[in-house]
């Protein structure tokens, strides 16, 4: 056996202590060999002490729920519309709150009109934590959580002042909301729904009956399958598409027109391509304010409170704005001429509603719930 086999079979001579990379030399002697232990001690005392401190999250990562600083935090929002919508407004307000009642501790970095995320993505975003926080209309969570699609029911209200009852925290829909359990799966925790304001008819054909819209191929938010059913029982093709590509589609006749409110009409200029808006008032565009789970429960419970606070008194200043703003971009509208707004008759807008209430409300009736459902056509008196 050669001298390299002997040393490595036990030999004292010449042998090397290696522990956790580091090698001491010769051991030639009891001082040399207590210098050594003492070295490995140190080392293997440093080694769990990183551990622990590790473990007990002393060391920040540079994630992009987590700011620079200690104990400071980066919130990423990202929505679909311009900052001038009731939406834009809202999430500018919940900056400021959120980042003044946090301290300076929380950051709030907006994104909106689809600058980080879009339609197309921004659910898987947001499960995934790529993005903190969103708010995106009740049809985009129709396949996560199918109850949300009680938002996109037609005629669900009549009035700003009712509509604002209908959807309430504390309403039947308002429960549906906040407790679904759909959403805490999929790791979302609803802080608020804000309003948009009621919806209306766009097309370059005069729509003022269900008949007008035969044929005609009109964009729906992608997701809804009560938004997909509402609009073929008046006879429409369906086109699901994501909003930052409507106005393309418009322009070059993909679509012959669609369903939203002045307030989105008016911020992506699709009143300049848009020969005719009807003033149906036939459905209700709500937006609900989620945040990803995982990054509110590694927030600290003071910053907690700061982020659930400015979102409660967000959503009270949306429902002051809303549809304030919605009339903003009506009178915007009819100011730069482009578009005429036809005012149906109550006899008009009911040949709309007698179409689908209560057949597309009971067709819809299992994923929404049915004592949701009856509930809400006990109210309406149907």
């Amino acid at each position: 056996m050669g001298r390299g086999g002997a040393e490595a079979a036990g030999g004292s001579r010449g042998r090397y202590s290696c522990a956790f990379g580091v090698c001491g030399g010769e051991t030639k002697g009891k001082g040399n060999g207590v210098k050594q232990f003492r070295l490995l001690s140190l080392l293997v005392i440093g080694l769990v002490a990183l551990l622990a401190l590790v473990g007990c999250g002393g060391l920040r990562g540079g994630g992009a729920d987590q700011g620079g600083g200690e104990g400071t935090y980066t919130l990423k929002f990202s929505h679909v519309v311009t900052a001038e919508t009731p939406k834009g407004a809202a999430s500018e307000k919940f900056k400021e709150l959120v980042e003044e009642k946090s301290d300076g501790n929380i950051t709030v970095e907006l994104y909106p009109n689809s600058s980080l995320y879009g339609d197309e993505d921004e659910m898987q975003a947001i499960q995934s934590g790529s993005v903190q926080m969103l708010a995106p209309a009740g049809a985009k969570f129709g396949t996560i959580a199918p109850q949300l699609q009680v938002l996109d029911l037609p005629f669900l209200a009549g009035s700003p002042e009712e509509i604002q009852e209908v959807v309430s925290k504390d309403s039947a829909i308002g429960q549906a909301i906040y407790e679904n359990e759909d959403l805490a799966a999929s790791n979302m925790k609803v802080l608020g729904l804000w309003d948009l304001g009621f919806k209306q008819f766009a097309s370059n054909t005069p729509t003022r009956s269900p008949e007008a819209l035969q044929g005609q191929k009109m964009r729906i938010q992608s997701g809804s399958d009560v938004l997909k059913d509402q609009t073929e029982t008046w006879g429409a093709s369906a086109t699901p598409m994501a909003f930052g590509e409507v106005f393309n589609a418009l322009q070059q006749g993909v679509i012959d027109g669609l369903e939203n409110t002045y307030a989105n009409f008016y911020s992506q200029k699709m009143h300049t391509v848009q020969k005719y808006i009807t003033e149906s008032n036939h459905g209700y565009i709500g937006y609900v304010l989620v945040i990803n789970e995982d990054f509110f429960n590694e927030l600290p419970s003071d910053l907690q409170q700061a982020v659930t606070e400015a979102a409660d008194e967000a959503t009270e200043y949306n429902r002051e704005i809303a549809f304030q703003k919605d009339q903003e971009a009506k009178k915007n509208i009819v100011d730069a001429g482009t578009t005429e707004i036809i005012e149906p008759s109550d006899a008009e807008r009911q040949a709309f509603k007698e179409a689908v209430v209560p057949e597309v409300w009971d067709r819809h009736a299992d994923a929404i719930g049915p004592e949701l459902v009856e509930e809400l056509k006990a109210k309406q008196g149907t």
